[in-house]
């Protein structure tokens, strides 16, 4: 579905783009594959689906799944998780702390980064591996 909206990405070079960038695309498109995955299960009530979505795009909850993904991330991967970690994200929203909230950065900067390559489907595969993980939690 995601390789529908790729836009024209010539002049983009993810490795150049700030980490932040990164996780302000990478958490567009974390939420959108969220949404998409929730109505693909046959939900179709509007305060159900939002109340499931924010299950898995909280802060705390983006931070586990981080967790549990890195043994499946490439070097590459895990340089922009560092990246993304590490980069100064601002406040906290209400009911996180700082470390859940640049764990949830780094991995809202590897979607990111990986949709600005036209990775979609390995962005994918991350964030239905980081549901997965919730699921079982």
């Amino acid at each position: 579905m995601l390789d529908n909206f790729i836009i024209n990405q010539k002049d983009i070079e993810p490795k150049e783009v700030p980490a932040l960038v990164l996780a302000y695309v990478g958490d567009a498109v974390y939420e959108l594959v969220v949404r998409e995955m929730l109505v693909g299960r046959g939900m179709t009530k509007v305060q159900q689906l939002h109340r499931e979505a924010v299950k898995y795009v909280r802060a705390s909850a983006q931070a586990g799944a981080l967790f549990a993904l890195e043994d499946i991330l490439s070097e590459e991967e895990m340089a922009v998780v560092r990246r993304g970690r590490n980069a100064k994200s601002g406040i906290p929203p209400k009911g996180s702390n700082v470390v859940e909230y640049r764990h949830a950065t780094a991995l809202e900067s590897l979607v990111g980064y990986l949709y600005l390559q036209g990775r979609s489907q390995r962005a994918r595969e991350i964030i239905a591996k980081a549901m997965d993980t919730l699921d079982m939690n």
